[in-house]
């Protein structure tokens, strides 16, 4: 490696510290904010709203570990802290890479971290208003009336946890199917012939990362389906048109592939 490309990587690695830095310290800061006010506290109180309103009355959640208390509002109050700071985060990491792309490719940058960003966080707010409203009173209506439900917290951050990832991701999808036909991988016609395989792959993916009940099965595959029809339609804004062929050139082609026909039939003859 000479010195000038030792230099050239050493000055990437500085800057990827840089924006790693840079990212770290935007989180930290809506995390300060985020504890002072409301207080980790009153953000778990709203997280656990839809289970707390499908519990018996006078039920509360439980804390089994001795620490469970302080630590799971604090986890919670740190994940709302990296989804307001997500955008940022985003562009951190996109003014990074951008350097080495195109100057069409650039020009994508903001539009896919603005709607990259606002589907992430409409999957999550999807998940939270509709899915799990439904889901926790379908368990609610579903248990045995001799068994008192008392949720432990640390388990219910993780399902919650799990069910955003899942839904924030799944509302990934028409970014990207534009990203893939922007760069060439599939075209937009493959995307229409794909459309059945991903049906049915929306709802193994759903069955695979939902609980077993088909409100939230048929509430992730669902929009997942919707949205990508979704990307289709957005992809044909950045898709490349085929070339036209000109009409001498393509009867052309079409007299050397008759020739080419001929000189093969005339050597298996032979």
């Amino acid at each position: 490696m000479s010195d000038q490309q030792e230099e050239s990587f050493i000055s990437h690695l500085v800057e990827l510290r840089d924006r790693l830095l840079r990212s770290l310290i935007a989180v930290g800061v809506v995390l300060a904010g985020l504890c002072l006010y409301p207080g980790p506290g009153a953000i778990y109180d709203i997280l656990a709203a839809p289970l707390t309103q499908a519990l018996p009355e006078g039920t509360k959640m439980v804390a089994i570990g001795v620490i469970t208390p302080f630590m799971v509002p604090l986890k919670v109050t740190a994940m709302v802290a990296f989804v307001l700071a997500l955008p940022f985060v985003l562009y951190q990491a996109w003014a990074f890479v951008a350097p080495g792309l195109y100057a069409h490719e650039k020009r994508l940058g903001i539009p896919l971290i603005v709607s990259s960003s606002l589907l992430f966080l409409a999957g999550m707010s999807f998940c939270y208003f509709f899915v799990f409203g439904q889901v926790f009173h379908f368990i609610a209506g579903f248990a045995p009336k001799s068994i008192t439900p008392a949720p432990d917290i640390e388990a219910y951050l993780s399902f919650v946890m799990t069910m955003f990832l899942a839904f924030g991701i799944a509302f990934e999808v028409p970014v990207a199917l534009v990203v893939l036909v922007k760069l060439g991988v599939v075209t937009v016609e493959k995307l229409k012939e794909w459309r059945s395989y991903f049906i049915v792959g929306a709802f193994v993916v759903a069955a695979v990362v939902t609980p077993p009940d088909v409100v939230s099965q048929l509430a992730l595959a669902i929009p997942m389906c919707l949205l990508y029809e979704l990307g289709i339609l957005a992809a044909r804004f950045v898709s490349k048109p085929a070339p036209a062929v000109d009409a001498d050139e393509a009867a052309k082609m079409d007299a050397e592939m008759d020739a080419a026909e001929e000189s093969f039939r005339k050597l298996t003859e032979k």
